[in-house]
């Protein structure tokens, strides 16, 4: 618009020299170029002032960037420099590696302890720390700045390290780490550094005390695997011996138990189909939450995308009219014929530019206000129904896993009881088996097979017999005979033994109640009434 201003006034001024006598092509030609020229060169001055920031470096813009501000820090992008109010530096984000030979710090029992170490460091991205490291690094070197974070660290770790006792420092590396971590982060982010990575190289102390404590750990562990060998040879001498019995006892109980393992196998297999069923439904329900989440996220990102081209597209609207309307403005300044007019049409700029500026402030305002919401809607409100799907999902395989459960339980159970019944049954078919074939061999004496069961019951009638007296306490037994017994008794000592075998449970008597006659190898009751008869 300048060019077709500056060439529409030559062409007047030339048409009125025209009329007037005229003027030489070749100066009309020479003005033109001039104009042209002057153009090029502020193009190239614009082109050369504006400064783009590279992925690896801090554009600092400082002098007039604003009220209450020393400065301006960009990280990518580019901003235009305008020239004799401002000027511009770079600051590098290359890490730094630093070297802490740290040696001599007191621990919290009064123990020197060195901790060579490596410190990794780097100006910060962030917002605020950019502009620490703009007003406290700006225009140093990479050595001086190395020397004043070497400063910042060796002080805090030798804070860290006399809030910790020796055995802290050797047993906790965790702890010890997240403490320099937090200490030395928060004291270089004051001067625009943030901390990368810590390694501590080793720790070793002057009086040998962590020396001594591997040594007494070593002897510990040496010591425990001593005892733990000990004990593993005495459980296999004793497993060895427990192995040949149980191989004994399993011989025996494998073709009892074949079926109850034919069952369990069935069971099992059941039990795993319905485990794999409930994979089949968990894996199913985890691939549509994440299907969904993953649409959630693109309608979101989408969304967020439109807003801000929608935002760029008002903005970049709103300069082109601010630059149009100062560009007519200046040129009715120069079409001007009076100052008066000349104050009148730059008011009038003034004022457009500010409306210009306003909206333009109004249409940012109202894509951040749209950005915000989506923001929300993305984060919150797309978070909570995806965690009510997965509580849903979940409750809902939990359920179907607890159902499969009892129905497993409730089969082992009966396949258990199944088994124990068989199993008894077999063993009263057996006795009952038993009985008939003694009933068989005694059918010539029916009354010998009862003796025969007594018989063989006859060890457990002496251990009761035994088990009545056996918890009597006689130290000494003192009898008082006089030798010469009365008529009809046998004595006072053998009174004493006949009363005393007499309070044992007769067998004879026993054997009548049940309806037995004993062997006449047992003996017989004697009648003493008979006898005194």
């Amino acid at each position: 618009m300048q060019v077709q201003s500056s060439l529409f006034t030559l062409a007047q001024f030339g048409s009125g020299g025209n009329s007037g006598g005229g003027l030489n092509p070749i100066i009309w030609l020479g003005l033109i170029f001039a104009v042209l020229l002057v153009l090029l060169f502020a193009t190239i001055f614009t082109i050369r002032q504006y400064k783009r920031c590279p992925s690896n470096r801090i554009l600092v813009i400082y002098g007039k960037v604003g009220t209450a501000r020393s400065s301006k820090c960009l990280h990518g992008g580019g901003a235009f420099v305008m020239p004799l109010i401002q000027d511009y530096a770079y600051l590098s984000l290359d890490p730094m590696v630093i070297d802490i030979p740290l040696s001599g710090a007191l621990s919290q029992n009064n123990i020197r302890v060195n901790v060579p170490s490596t410190f990794t460091v780097g100006i910060s991205t962030d917002p605020v720390l950019m502009n620490n490291a703009a007003e406290r690094l700006l225009g140093l070197r990479e050595d001086q700045t190395r020397e004043q974070a070497q400063d910042i660290i060796l002080g805090q770790l030798r804070l860290v390290i006399a809030t910790l006792t020796i055995e802290e420092i050797n047993r906790d590396r965790e702890k010890f780490m997240s403490l320099i971590n937090e200490n030395v982060g928060q004291e270089i982010n004051k001067i625009g550094l943030t901390l990368i990575n810590v390694n501590v190289r080793d720790i070793t102390d002057e009086s040998g005390y962590i020396e001594a404590i591997g040594k007494r750990a070593a002897a510990e562990a040496i010591q425990r695997a001593k005892v733990e060998v000990a004990q593993q040879e005495r459980d296999g001498a004793t497993g060895e011996a427990i192995a040949v019995r149980e191989r004994t006892v399993k011989v025996s109980a494998e073709s009892a138990s074949a079926a109850e393992g034919q069952k369990l196998a069935e069971q099992k297999q059941r039990v795993a189909l319905a485990a794999l069923e409930a994979q089949a439904v968990t894996g199913e329900a985890e691939s549509k939450k994440n299907a969904e989440i993953v649409q959630a996220q693109r309608l979101a990102e989408t969304m967020v995308a439109q807003k801000q081209a929608q935002q760029d597209q008002r903005i970049k609207v709103a300069q082109a009219e601010a630059m149009a309307t100062t560009g007519e403005n200046e040129s009715k300044a120069k079409m001007a014929e009076s100052n008066a007019k000349l104050a009148e049409i730059a008011a009038e700029a003034r004022r457009r530019t500010e409306v210009a500026a306003a909206k333009a402030a109004e249409a940012i305002l109202i894509a951040q206000r749209e950005q915000e919401l989506a923001r929300l809607g993305k984060e919150q409100l797309a978070s909570q129904e995806v965690e009510k799907k997965r509580i849903e999902i979940a409750a809902e395989a939990e359920a179907e896993k607890t159902r499969r459960e009892a129905f497993g339980t409730a089969d082992a159970i009966k396949a258990r009881y199944n088994a124990e019944a068989e199993g008894v049954r077999k063993v009263l078919e057996a006795k009952a088996d038993g009985y008939r074939k003694l009933m068989e061999a005694c059918s010539q004496n029916p009354q010998v097979a009862p003796t025969l069961l007594l018989i063989e019951k006859l060890p457990d009638l002496v251990e009761q017999q035994v088990r009545a007296i056996q918890n009597l306490k006689i130290d000494k037994i003192t009898v008082w005979d006089s030798g010469s017994p009365k008529a009809g008794s046998k004595g006072t000592t053998a009174d004493f033994l006949a009363s005393l075998v007499g309070s044992l449970p007769p067998m004879h008597e026993l054997a009548k109640q049940a309806g037995i006659e004993l062997p006449q190898a047992l003996g017989k009751v004697r009648d003493d009434h008979a006898a005194d008869k």
